[in-house]
């Protein structure tokens, strides 16, 4: 990984409340893998610690990242402009690509709220031979972003764009209707709704694969704040920055 100054390229309204910036980096373009992150440090001042993003799609030398203003840094971070420029620190973690290839005939994409981030750039790179059926779920339809997917079925809690329900009782009901043959899970999101669409997975002898959402400081192992409890093992907790944020869902304990 590498500290860089970056030039913003652009920002792009995908919903009215999802922004997409992009920015240049020939480096980060060549090196970085579906499902890695980044760790932004959104202004030299305040707030201090860095914040971690998906690469959301990589198209040359430009890298974009997808979010929606909820806290300080997100609001910093929106108030950018075309040719301002950002400290990033990346490509971090590992990456949904190692655990692509295997026995199964389906990857199930499923993507809560902004948890759809790491999904477009992973379609693109999926193996061929795989088929690929993405599921988003969100509060509303101002939260679903589908720029860049294959075969998207879409919820909403409050009915406003697809299925009315939550993503994992769409999930459910169209594994009644279809056969997806041998399935492996790639999941992003709440990690309540991550829980559950594990549970769900695991029960049909599926792989799951999570990529996890936590606050972290410094995104490479150093501060160990980003911990979570593995289930037995040699090691009780991993760091999610730094052995994830990918993990397989039997070998962690999602809270």
């Amino acid at each position: 990984m590498r500290q860089e100054i970056v030039p913003i390229h652009s920002f792009e309204c995908l919903t009215n409340e999802i922004l997409e910036l992009t920015f240049t980096s020939d480096y980060l373009a060549s090196v970085a893998k579906p499902g890695q992150f980044i760790n932004i440090r959104v202004d030299n001042n305040f707030p201090l610690l860095r914040r971690p993003f998906s690469i959301f799609n990589i198209d040359g030398n430009k890298i974009s990242i997808v979010f929606n203003v909820i806290g300080t840094g997100t609001r910093v971070l929106a108030k950018k402009r075309k040719g301002d420029t950002i400290d990033i620190l990346g490509p971090c973690g590992n990456d949904f690509l190692t655990f692509a290839n295997g026995e199964y005939d389906t990857a199930i994409f499923v993507g809560g709220g902004i948890g759809v981030a790491p999904f477009p750039f992973l379609t693109k790179h999926f193996p061929s031979d795989k088929k690929i059926t993405t599921y988003l779920g969100a509060r509303h339809k101002e939260l679903i972003v589908t720029k860049g997917l294959k075969n998207v079925n879409i919820s909403t809690d409050d009915g406003s764009d697809g299925f009315h329900g939550t993503v994992l009782d769409l999930v459910k009901d169209d594994f009644k209707k279809h056969d997806y043959g041998k399935t492996r899970f790639f999941i992003c999101g709440p990690t309540r709704m991550m829980k559950a669409v594990a549970e769900f997975a695991n029960n049909r002898n599926s792989d799951c694969y999570a990529s996890l959402e936590t606050d972290m400081a410094c995104g490479i192992g150093l501060c160990q704040g980003c911990n979570i409890e593995t289930n037995g093992g040699t090691k009780k907790y991993a760091l999610v920055c730094k052995e994830g944020t990918i993990f397989e869902t039997r070998t962690v304990k999602l809270q």
